[in-house]
């Protein structure tokens, strides 16, 4: 009977570099006494002279610290597994100055705890700086994973981004500034990421990533970072990164939830063996409507870095593969493992796709779509925030607000009902009906969910309905300055 070792990094030089080791035994005293009989470099790390476990080496049966269970007498079995879990001090002293390493004596300093690293070394850091990484999107994804990129010292980084620094930013995209509010995010960030590593080269790519460019922008890079947040580039970033062989570091967020892969790897699947079609349009919320935790996007960027740099290294075991899905809420991480579509239209053994597409349209966001989505319908199912202030002062309306509570609570239009979108079917019959009831005019934040609203009131019954146009943003502008923007 044998069960599973975890063996930590800092203890794999005596172990062969294995991670993990089979060893017998009843007890975890005997597994310990078995793997140091095996791998006699160990015993002076895990025990005393006097052959007492040491009191800075913890160990795991499972979850469970085997201090608050017997101790070394726990028991195990083959199903169980048992971690190694040393004391680590977090720090190193600098290297000398190895001769030839086509690394200057600021790079040197720099990249000093990467030099001294059996799995970086010299080689290593000279592999880092002639890489070539592309991160699509510079916001909640590629601000931390651009930054731990450019302070590992990959020598080319790419940025494809053609948004300007907004105020609701700052809560996440940790690569800008309060003063970099109204820039072009690619200026902003080039300035941001030549201060913090002076030594690369920062390359944007200020356009809107689409089937006519994508494959030109990407051909000049190793590996692509997926930060897009619609599905429309998502899937072109997929396809694109198939059709050149280049891998795709995979990461998505929402509210506290995280997902990372890497996709388009030679014999991985890709995007669309795990998702062959997008949800249809407004089905998946964006983050702009159901929000995000601000450090999310900092746990998923950073582990997508980390995967571009384990690739670019050739070391360890990346998300190729594999589906990482971490729970914030919980504190938790999952994985889950992909397989490679044979029957992809893309990656598969006959592939269909042999160039890009119209991504839109295979998304399903047609113009009527993206007029929904932009909040704007017929004219006669639509009206003005100025309209709506006359007409509210003459008591001639029922405005029905169909954002969340938690952004009720931030603002609000005065006299207001409150039923968020996802409720509203249900609950129908709280709103005006009949010859003498009130007109219905319908608002969020934006005017985006107010015209699914609108249609949903529609295809109910409801005649006397109308969309605001721009939404709660819109009445602050022009309406109301003192309510709180957000």
């Amino acid at each position: 009977m044998a069960t599973t070792v975890f063996i930590p990094t800092p203890l794999r030089p005596f172990t062969d570099q294995q991670a993990t080791v089979q060893v017998a035994g009843s007890n975890v005293g005997e597994v310990l006494q078995n793997l140091v009989a095996v791998h006699a470099e160990l015993r002076n790390h895990l025990f005393t002279p006097e052959g007492r476990l040491r009191s800075f080496v913890n160990v795991y049966v499972n979850d469970e610290d085997i201090r608050y269970l017997t101790k070394e007498q726990t028991p195990v079995g083959d199903k169980d597994t048992v971690s190694i879990v040393p004391s680590v001090a977090g720090g190193a002293p600098a290297p000398e100055t190895p001769a030839s390493l086509d690394l200057n004596h600021d790079e040197v300093r720099r990249y000093s705890r990467h030099l001294i690293m059996p799995e970086v070394g010299v080689e290593g850091q000279r592999k880092i700086k002639k890489a070539r990484v592309l991160c699509v999107g510079a916001g909640g994804l590629g601000s931390p994973a651009a930054l731990y990129l450019a302070a590992a010292g990959v020598g080319t980084l790419g940025l494809v981004d053609f948004d300007a620094v907004d105020f609701s930013n700052l809560q996440r995209q940790i690569l800008y500034s309060t003063e970099d509010v109204g820039r072009p995010k690619l200026r902003a960030a080039a300035d941001r990421l030549r201060g913090l590593n002076p030594n690369i080269r920062v390359v944007g790519h200020e356009t809107m990533l689409n089937s006519t460019n994508a494959l030109d922008i990407f051909k000049d890079y190793d590996i692509i970072v997926d930060g897009a947040d619609n599905f429309p580039t998502r899937y072109l970033t997929n396809d694109a990164c198939v059709l050149l062989g280049k891998p795709n570091v995979y990461g998505s967020i929402f509210r506290f939830d995280g997902q990372i892969s890497i996709f388009a790897s030679k014999n991985g699947p890709c995007y669309r063996c795990l998702y062959p079609e997008p949800p249809p349009p407004g089905l998946v919320p964006s983050c702009a409507e159901g929000g995000v935790l601000g450090v999310l996007p900092g746990v998923v960027g950073t582990i997508q870095a980390t995967e571009a740099i384990k690739l670019i290294l050739g070391v360890g075991d990346p998300l190729i593969g594999r589906l990482l899905l971490f729970d914030a809420l919980q504190m938790k991480f999952r994985t889950l493992k992909l397989q490679r579509d044979p029957a992809c239209p893309v990656c598969g053994d006959h592939p269909t796709v042999t160039k890009l597409i119209d991504y839109e349209q295979f998304c399903g966001i047609t113009p009527a779509v993206k007029a929904a989505d932009a909040g704007t319908l017929p004219a006669e199912l639509e009206t003005t925030v100025g309209d709506l202030k006359r007409r509210l002062d003459n008591g001639e309306v029922f405005l029905l607000d169909v954002r969340e509570p938690s952004e009720y609570d931030i603002c609000r239009i005065e006299g207001s009902t409150l039923i968020p979108l996802g409720e509203l079917s249900k609950r129908l019959g709280e709103l005006p009906q009949g010859a003498d009831a009130k007109d219905i005019v319908v608002q969020c934040k934006s005017g985006i969910r107010s015209a699914k609203a609108v249609n949903l009131l529609k295809q109910n019954g409801f005649t006397r309905v109308q969309n605001l146009r721009g939404g709660i943003l819109e009445w602050i502008a022009r309406i109301d300055p003192s309510l709180h923007s957000y």
